[in-house]
């Protein structure tokens, strides 16, 4: 992405978020740039677009945008996450061999074992959160090592830095999924990764009123191949997402420094709470990588998990009688959400295998949200109470 000579070269991130990726306002003097609704160009034009599917005004903004906070030389933005993740993994071919963290997001291992797959690409899983477990990249020589950090749902941490120099000692590509985590929070290529994906449906936008993904690079080849997969596979956002996620990224730093803030407080209360029988948080001291999660990032973020020691049916009664926090997929929004993980985010994984990862019936995924903290509890608190 090119340098804005208007921007002081030592912005932080909350400046840059707001004042990097505001082209083509035209003469108008706009604030904002507009929403380019448009599916084609006039052949010709000075600017190089030609048709919607292979760039528009929104999306180059957008990947400035994000290139910028995730200190990446290149971004390409896409429909959704999925779609970011579809990118990187239709750049592979037949005989190809992935390494992935065996706690992934479910639509992830949906996409490994029922597409990639069957195209001859084989896939192998293990806790790479375990040093012991490094061995397997220096035998599988992998084409692609894929991280999440935190992980989805049990927010376990990666060493990003460690696992990257192991993956490039033997020629492999690290894929770190940073939807958990945000922009603001951890920068994967600083820590040695090759390809950051973000869902910007998530943290990014923060508003859950669209949808959108994102792969940053500092690798031209990469670069390339994401462009090609964005134009040749039809996996382009539309203008208006594109710009709903522009908008959104202006204020991540204010909103998920709240997150943060609001999800830690609900993590100490639950871990003292009588009945609760397990909660997760990176920044808790309980959690068994603390001390990495403090050193790759510069908070927790707002996803917290607890087990709550109930049955499956109970699990369930308890999430239907919060108020505050709705039962649905997805994340990172301004309001409090709930998931049940087990028939919910990782419902198509198989039971064996998702209970052999740590994601059990009583598990429970909470996304909080900007709330006054107050009153998160005293939801939580009161369905609690009414078992």
């Amino acid at each position: 992405m090119k340098e804005d000579p208007t921007l002081p070269s030592d912005a932080r991130f909350e400046t840059r978020a707001i004042h990097v990726g505001q082209d083509y306002r035209s003469e108008t003097g706009s604030v904002i740039p507009p929403i380019y609704m448009t599916s084609t160009f006039e052949t010709g034009n000075p600017t190089g677009f030609d048709y919607t599917r292979s760039g528009n005004p929104n999306f180059r903004n957008l990947q400035a945008t994000l290139a910028s906070l995730e200190n990446a030389k290149h971004c390409t933005v896409f429909a959704s996450g999925i779609s970011a993740i579809s990118a990187i993994l239709f750049s592979l071919k037949a005989g190809d061999v992935i390494l992935s963290e065996q706690q992934i997001y479910g639509c992830t291992y949906r996409i490994f074992e029922k597409v990639l797959r069957r195209f001859g690409v084989t896939i192998k899983y293990a806790n790479l959160a375990n040093p012991e477990n490094y061995d397997l990249i220096a035998q599988l020589k992998p084409a692609l090592v894929w991280l999440e950090s935190p992980t989805n749902p049990l927010l376990k941490i990666l060493d990003i830095k460690a696992l990257s120099t192991a993956a490039h000692s033997v020629g492999s590509i690290v894929a770190v999924d940073n939807t958990f985590a945000s922009s603001l929070l951890q920068q994967p290529l600083d820590l040695g990764a090759d390809l950051s994906l973000l869902s910007t449906t998530k943290y990014t936008n923060g508003h859950s009123d669209s949808l959108g993904g994102a792969v940053c690079t500092n690798s031209d080849e990469w670069q390339e191949k994401m462009i090609f997969a964005q134009k040749a596979i039809g996996l382009q956002p539309s203008p208006f997402d594109a710009w709903l996620v522009s908008r959104g990224a202006k204020t991540e730093a204010v909103r998920m420094e709240r997150h943060s803030s609001n999800a830690l407080e609900l993590a100490k209360r639950l871990e003292t709470r009588k009945g609760v029988k397990s909660v997760k948080y990176p920044f808790l001291p309980s959690h068994p990588q603390h001390k990495l999660a403090k050193k790759q990032m510069k908070a927790g973020s707002g996803m917290l998990l607890a087990d709550f020691g109930l049955s499956y049916g109970d699990t369930l009664a308890f999430i239907r009688r919060l108020r505050l926090f709705t039962q649905a997929e997805s994340l990172g929004g301004i309001e409090s959400l709930v998931a049940h993980p087990a028939s919910m985010t990782h419902a198509s994984i198989p039971k064996e295998t998702r209970e052999a990862a740590g994601v059990t019936d009583g598990l429970v995924r909470f996304s909080v949200g900007i709330e006054h903290v107050e009153d998160l509890w005293a939801d939580i608190d009161r369905a609690l109470a009414a078992k």
